[in-house]
């Protein structure tokens, strides 16, 4: 079944129709050579196993095993989860442990997702894109080619309600430290946004905007381009 993940009507109703998943991990002190593991995907021998698979399903097997059972214990990071995580090993850039990223995420050649950072389902992180830490993109957000979001900055996911435009962040545009793009701004070409500062309307090309809420300072000039270039030695 295809989705439109830009519509967040078709984002909706995927979560609705995904099935709901609650993986475990499960380390088995006790002896399970000859039991039926099913869909349960299981590593060991002798009096140690470590399962993997679904809480209902391994749940089960201790109950009906546990006669042969010492000890156990889990581990569990989510919970009736609709959307899983990206498969990392399809992108081609950098992302740095500890980085949150959902499924049905773009994220382009040579980007770098840094530590603590978090991007949400439907959003596109552009070629030579840096998302710093714990910045988040959310939903359906759009940042282009060599982008910098700063550290602790907001693009404001559009899901719900989903009445508004996504956050469309153009080429070349600096986002300062904990800056916030609010629900459906766009973020112009080459703008800067200063570190701090709460966007609530469009920016245009060009120009640095500062303050809460943001408003135009000046015009990108040469010095301001010196201050916020990047390094491509970052991105490869």
């Amino acid at each position: 079944m295809s989705y439109n993940f830009t519509d967040p009507y078709e984002i909706a109703r995927f979560i609705k129709e995904a099935k709901k998943s609650t993986p475990v991990k499960v380390y088995i002190n006790g002896d399970l050579s000859g039991c039926d593991f099913g869909n349960i995907e299981w590593y060991g021998s002798a009096n140690f196993y470590v399962l993997y698979g679904e809480s209902d399903e391994i749940t089960k097997l201790i109950l009906d095993n546990k006669e042969k059972i010492r000890h156990f214990r889990d581990e569990i990071d989510r919970r009736n989860s609709a959307v899983p995580m990206l498969n990392l090993l399809e992108v081609d850039a950098r992302i740095e442990p500890g980085a949150i990223i959902r499924d049905k995420v773009k994220i382009e050649k040579n980007a770098v997702v840094m530590m603590g950072a978090v991007i949400n389902i439907g959003a596109e992180i552009g070629e030579g894109t840096m998302v710093d830490m714990n910045a988040v993109v959310g939903a359906r957000g759009k940042l282009g080619k060599r982008v910098h979001l700063g550290a602790g900055a907001v693009v404001a996911g559009v899901l719900e309600p989903p009445s508004k435009e996504p956050c469309i962040i153009g080429d070349d545009v600096l986002i300062g430290a904990n800056a916030v793009i609010l629900e459906g701004v766009k973020i112009g070409n080459g703008s800067v946004v200063a570190a701090g500062s709460v966007v609530v309307e469009d920016v245009p090309e060009g120009v640095v905007v500062a303050g809460t809420p943001a408003k135009i300072i000046k015009e990108v000039d040469d010095k301001t381009k010196d201050k916020t270039k990047i390094l491509d030695d970052l991105r490869k």
